[in-house]
């Protein structure tokens, strides 16, 4: 029985986590209380805060709460209508979601690492219990995305998604050029910030965008993603020198990820990206995201702001609430649900993704090393636009060596694969080739 069955008017919440999103979501509703009634006609009591440790100081106060250290008492009490679950990781999370649902609770979650792995199973548990997940804060943080694309965009037919979705590599890649920073210096920055964890690796290889994207891209085209079907690349090999040049040639590097049609198939990726200075995406900097979505009908919508941290975040777990309160969020899953029944877009495979490159290398600095590299895109079919040459100091004794850019025509990611192999062979190679696709 629900509090609307019940007649009382009152949401009952339990809260599932109380680090930084949990102490967010705790101070939104201690100062907004009036605010929350009146958007919603309803009273909130946050019945429950489920904690590792007691004992611990935390930045809001916890007074009025029953204060606990299992899921337990949430499962046995009747009366709990929703669990806002803001714990990370995949386990115990999945399972106490699953508990959650078969003890008849509605669920709130800032999980994307979780709704990416086990988001079907989850989804089908949901609707077999007729529960709801909300899931607004899991994709881009205080942007109302989710919202956008179920609601907002619910008369479109998506044809696009280009977005900077993970704020640590914008903030990395922003202050590297900005600043004249290597990316050692701005990583380290970006930690004592705390935009970066201790290890950054899910932030910067791009796992934590290609995540968000994939949900993103059910949720768009009705489309399963697996991480492996993503073209995915992070941005630890970048140099200083490759974002100086790009901006020479009137490009920013982003951490892009793109998700559209093509010839009736989908493509899909996050990987650097030169994109067009004067374009809204390559002036997203520091920690901020961005979200370009094109519909049919409604054309191209951009939404930017902070993608993670803790206050935009609870904004948009909060933001669930209130749907969740007013009714909206259940109607809006049930349209999600049936959306799963579309005919999946199937993916363009990824050797047939089409782009110009951008290519650096080092290379000895001697005769002919020009003619073989350029003798080994020519037979794979790659036209040179460009060539820019940079000389290196000379350590005596040493060889000298040259730092090549090459920018390509249009040409497919599978070229460019089978080009990678030869070129890694060649002796005059010092160290690997860095490809970047173009955005215009």
């Amino acid at each position: 029985m629900n509090s609307e069955s019940r007649g009382d008017g009152k949401l009952r919440i339990a809260l599932v986590g109380c680090g930084t999103v949990g102490s967010g979501v705790i101070r939104i509703l201690r100062e907004s209380t009036r605010l929350l009634e009146l958007r919603t006609g309803r009273t909130f009591e946050l019945r429950y805060v489920v904690v590792r440790d007691r004992s611990k100081q935390r930045p809001v106060s916890l007074e009025g709460c029953q204060v606990i250290t299992d899921v337990d008492p949430i499962l046995r009490d009747s009366e709990i209508d929703v669990v806002i679950q803001v714990m990370g990781g995949i386990e115990p999370a999945r399972t106490r979601m699953l508990q959650f649902l078969a003890a008849g609770k509605d669920i709130i979650t800032a999980n994307k690492a979780l709704l990416h792995a086990h988001g079907q199973e989850l989804f089908e548990a949901a609707s077999r219990a007729d529960k709801t997940i909300c899931f607004e804060a899991a994709v881009a943080g205080g942007i109302p995305i989710i919202a956008t694309v179920t609601q907002s965009l619910a008369a479109n037919r998506i044809l696009s998604i280009e977005a900077i979705l993970n704020g640590t590599s914008n903030f990395i890649l922003s202050r590297m050029l900005d600043c004249g920073q290597t990316y050692e210096e701005v990583l380290r920055e970006a930690q004592d910030r705390g935009y970066a964890e201790a290890d950054p690796a899910m932030d910067v290889d791009g796992t934590d965008a290609a995540q968000k994207l994939a949900i993103l891209t059910q949720l768009a085209f009705g489309t399963r993603v697996q991480l492996t079907d993503i073209v995915r690349q992070g941005i630890q090999n970048l140099e200083l020198q490759d974002l100086e040049v790009a901006a020479e040639l009137g490009y920013r590097i982003k951490l892009l990820a793109t998700s559209k049609l093509a010839k009736k198939k989908l493509e899909i990726s996050v990987q650097p990206t030169l994109v067009r200075s004067d374009r809204a995406i390559a002036q997203t900097n520091g920690a901020d995201n961005i979200v370009a979505i094109e519909g049919d009908a409604a054309g191209l919508l951009r939404l930017s702001g902070a993608g993670a941290g803790q206050m935009p975040t609870a904004s948009a777990v909060v933001a669930d609430l209130i749907d969740y309160a007013s009714g909206r969020a259940a109607i809006t899953f049930k349209s999600l649900l049936r959306m799963q029944s579309l005919e999946q877009v199937p993916l363009l495979p990824q050797e047939e993704l089409s782009r110009r490159y951008y290519l650096r290398m080092t290379v000895a600095d001697r005769p002919h090393v020009l003619a073989d590299i350029a003798d080994i895109l020519g037979r794979h079919e790659i036209s040179i636009s460009s060539v820019r040459q940079d000389e290196t100091p000379e350590d005596e004794g040493e060889e000298a060596v040259a730092r090549l850019v090459i920018m390509t025509h249009r040409t497919t990611e599978g070229r460019l694969r089978a080009a990678d192999q030869e070129l890694s062979s060649l002796s005059s190679l010092k160290g690997s080739c860095i490809r970047l696709p173009v955005s215009d």
